[in-house]
């Protein structure tokens, strides 16, 4: 099974870019989208529900903002779009589909820059980390889950190009990387670090101008993160770099059922 993830930055630009030509060429069971910026109504028939494919969307209600959205060749047994906190659910950043035992989410977390970008949204995003923690922590009892999404925030100083000039960055700062730690003391696993410790230059994510993509001066802040039970089964953990209808890549795990 491969289970792809994607923050589309706009699902109808992206449509325009090939989207649908990914998804057909990806060989992936399951996408999750993040930032699809669309109500389901607004996209095309064939990009809401492809042909061979299972959609479920959890848009934000404010229009043209944030978004998350799983499709899957198989139907899920469940689908769970709320963490039951107003201020987050209105943002329409997680969803989450069960298949028998087996969870996937996809979350779309905040960025801390704020409108300003004086960092004042952190405490928001810090926030949402820990409410989808806590909603995710949860399910690890009934079975293997893969929690997949722009996380926003790169690790290590491994995980961006220029950490130095950074370390003031929301997406860099000390109380975000130390929320990922958080996350992986506690028994989570980047599947894509624990399988390339040591690889240099794998990022997700590319500013649009300057040459960043160009010269590869990237972020890599999106994961699928793996309860343990659910890394035991993941072959590969990839990224997918020349892909490039969005300002992000495409991440995944190829998984042994």
């Amino acid at each position: 099974m491969r289970i792809v993830s994607w923050n589309v930055n706009g699902l109808r630009a992206c449509a325009k870019k090939g989207y649908l030509d990914v998804l057909k060429q990806s060989a992936a069971d399951i996408v999750c989208l993040q930032e699809v910026r669309a109500f389901p109504e607004q996209l095309e028939p064939e990009v809401r529900t492809p042909k061979g494919w299972h959609s479920h969307f959890f848009p934000a209600q404010r229009p043209g903002y944030s978004g998350v959205a799983i499709y899957s060749k198989e139907a899920p047994t469940k689908v769970v779009t709320h963490l039951g906190i107003e201020e987050y659910d209105a943002e329409g950043r997680f969803i989450l589909v069960k298949f028998g035992r087996m969870s996937v989410a996809s979350v779309y977390f905040p960025k801390g820059n704020g409108k300003e970008r004086d960092n004042s949204r952190v405490p928001y995003k810090l926030g949402f980390y820990r409410a989808v923690f806590e909603k995710i922590e949860q399910l690890k009892k009934s079975g293997p889950v893969f929690v997949a999404g722009d996380y926003n925030t790169a690790h290590e100083e491994i995980d961006l190009a220029r950490p130095k000039t950074n370390k003031k960055s929301s997406g860099f700062l000390p109380e975000e990387r130390d929320e990922i730690t958080r996350w992986l003391d506690a028994g989570w696993v980047d599947t894509f670090r624990a399988r390339h410790p040591e690889e240099v230059g794998h990022y997700s994510w590319w500013r649009q101008f300057g040459g960043a993509k160009e010269n590869n001066v990237g972020w890599r802040i999106d994961y699928v993160l793996a309860s343990a039970s659910a890394d035991k089964k993941v072959r590969d953990a990839f990224i997918w770099p020349d892909i490039s209808a969005s300002d992000h890549c495409p991440v995944g795990v190829d998984v042994d059922l």
